[in-house]
């Protein structure tokens, strides 16, 4: 099984953050394209923090979801 965290986020290069994020300095997520256990998530404002390893299935629907207006608050 693929470990689905990483402690240090910091560690890795190419992070990006959400189309739909704004230029303020708000809530983002980033992600990282290519990683080999899945897609990591991090918090933009902590980049040496934690990051959250989604299996790439899993977070493909979920932003499909997103896209498609399925998920509500």
């Amino acid at each position: 099984m693929a470990k689905r965290t990483i402690p240090d986020a910091s560690r890795l290069t190419g992070w990006r953050k959400s189309s739909h994020s704004g230029s303020d300095a708000g809530s983002c997520v980033e992600v990282l394209d290519g990683h080999p256990s899945g897609v990591p998530v991090r918090d933009s404002k902590t980049p040496h923090g934690p990051a959250l390893v989604f299996p790439s299935g899993t977070w493909s629907s979920f932003v499909t979801a997103v896209k498609n207006g399925e998920l509500t608050a």
